[in-house]
């Protein structure tokens, strides 16, 4: 079968997805139909605000369907109609088997994790939070369990000591776009493994799960020590972002998150929780092996800043203390 033959229908809806979904259009394959989130209010202003795909979607002019429900009729009906030789799924939400068992090629996921580690909504984040060194990219076919179906290919990407969640994104949403390209030219070409996950695992080795991250995770402990604070803010880095809370003595408290900062490792008679700073171009926290030194910052309603910027205008910042 000739590519343009093929009838893709793709699913998606952050960004992540949209490089895939534009690396398949450039190479001319055949996108019969993109399924997106329902459009939702955001903002101060909570205008309807359109999926990054959906934006692309409509500047390609492809048929774009938004279900509430993908077990509503009318979407299953619409979806058929599409007659779709295999989906592709990116960065979207769970689906029904009556949904992802339509296509007679099926239906193939892609998960920014070396699956069978870190299954679930967040896999970037939770790779850097706890302190890998290494992640990647794996297509697989669905199955009824939560990214546990069978492998196609995996790809290994490293990760660097300063590397955020944000720039970790970035990476993996390039070379996310390749592997997908590499899948669906490998079973148009019939010619590709199915390998179940248990082949990945070592004896006794641990999986790791990548479960949605809450306000709570993103929480700082303070008393932790200080790769794990270091691993732990730039993992949420730049979001949904670690945060901590500043009071002083007359009982004023304020919600801070926290974007970027260096790990300096060193005996010390702080207190966990202490501030260290000049008031002018530094504030570091000290922790039970060292300090966390704050670079970029922002106070709750505020705009991000740098930390002398914050210190400008944050007067007398060495009275407060971390709770």
């Amino acid at each position: 079968m000739d590519k343009k033959d093929l009838r893709i229908v793709y699913l998606g809806t952050p960004e992540f997805a949209v490089a895939p979904l534009k690396k398949l259009v450039e190479q001319n394959y055949n996108i019969v139909g993109v399924i997106t989130n329902p459009d939702k209010p955001a903002g101060r202003g909570q205008k309807m605000q359109e999926s990054a795909v959906k934006q692309y979607a409509i500047s390609k002019n492809l048929t774009i369907l938004q279900p509430e429900k993908f077990k509503d009729p009318e979407f299953i009906k619409q979806l058929y109609g599409l007659k779709a030789d295999i989906q592709i799924i990116v960065a979207f939400k769970m689906l029904p088997e009556v949904v992802w068992s339509m296509p007679r090629l099926g239906t193939f996921n892609l998960h920014a994790s070396l699956l069978p580690q870190y299954r679930g909504a967040a896999p970037i984040n939770w790779a850097i939070i706890n302190g890998e060194k290494v992640t990647g990219l794996t297509t697989f076919f669905l199955k009824h369990e939560i990214d546990t179906g069978n492998i196609i290919f995996r790809e290994e990407v490293p990760i660097c000591e300063n590397d955020n969640a944000g720039l970790l994104h970035d990476k993996l949403m390039e070379k996310g776009a390749n592997l997908v390209v590499k899948t669906i030219e490998s079973i148009l070409k019939e010619n590709y493994p199915q390998i179940n996950q248990n082949q990945f695992t070592k004896p006794n080795e641990q999986i790791r799960p990548a479960p949605k991250i809450f306000k709570n995770d993103c929480r700082i402990n303070w008393n932790r020590d200080i790769y794990s604070i270091y691993n732990h803010i730039r993992g949420l880095s730049p979001y949904p972002a670690a945060w901590t809370e500043l009071s002083n003595s007359k009982g004023e408290s304020v919600q801070v998150k926290i974007f970027e900062t260096r790990k300096e490792l060193l005996n010390h008679s702080f207190s966990v929780g202490e501030i260290i700073t000049d008031n002018k171009a530094f504030l570091k926290v000290a922790a039970i092996d060292g300090f966390i030194d704050i670079l970029k910052l922002q106070l709750a309603g505020k705009k991000t800043l740098q930390i002398d910027e914050f210190l400008r205008g944050f007067q007398n910042i060495s009275s407060w203390h971390i709770q």
